[in-house]
């Protein structure tokens, strides 16, 4: 049977380092390192024949970046959508919510922060405690009804390493 929504969770790539550099958290870029390394890793998430309807994304510059990296990589270029709850702090609760409000759209990018995007995992798949991302790190998760409704089924997790080795 297929899942009546597909949630792809992903955190951000690596960025430049809080500091002097970068007195507003929210304006900190990703590194070109941190570039290279998504590009290779978005390119695994296509081999894997990820696809999507939207890519939502923390309205944080480096959140962004890595939304666009993925969108650029996946089939048909989906749009990219701010979702401020996906910013550090926000309640996981809105997150859910949001998620109940894309209509039509059955397969979703959600990038993010940790410890957000960990904590947001394991309230989806149901769990006790979170499930940490190392920057750049994927998960899928399927749903036969609303996330409001129930938990999802984690299909998959990679690392980005395996993510990389896969898109090169």
């Amino acid at each position: 049977m297929d899942p009546k929504l597909t949630v792809y969770l992903v955190r951000h790539a690596i960025a430049a380092e809080r500091g002097e550099d970068w007195p507003d958290d929210s304006k900190r870029p990703l590194t070109s390192d941190g570039v290279t390394r998504f590009k290779e890793a978005a390119r695994g998430l296509a081999r894997m024949e990820v696809a999507v309807d939207a890519v939502l994304t923390s309205p944080l510059v480096r959140a962004r970046q890595t939304a666009e990296i993925l969108a650029a990589a996946l089939p048909g270029n989906p749009p990219i959508v701010d979702m401020p709850a996906l910013a550090p702090g926000a309640a996981l609760k809105t997150v859910v919510d949001e998620l109940g409000k894309q209509g039509r759209r059955r397969r979703l990018a959600l990038v993010g922060h940790e410890p957000g995007i960990g904590e947001l995992a394991g309230r989806l798949v149901g769990a006790a405690n979170p499930i940490p991302f190392k920057k750049g790190a994927a998960c899928r998760i399927d749903f036969n009804g609303p996330p409001s409704e129930g938990p999802g089924m984690l299909c998959w997790f990679a690392p980005p390493r395996m993510l990389r080795r896969l898109g090169k």
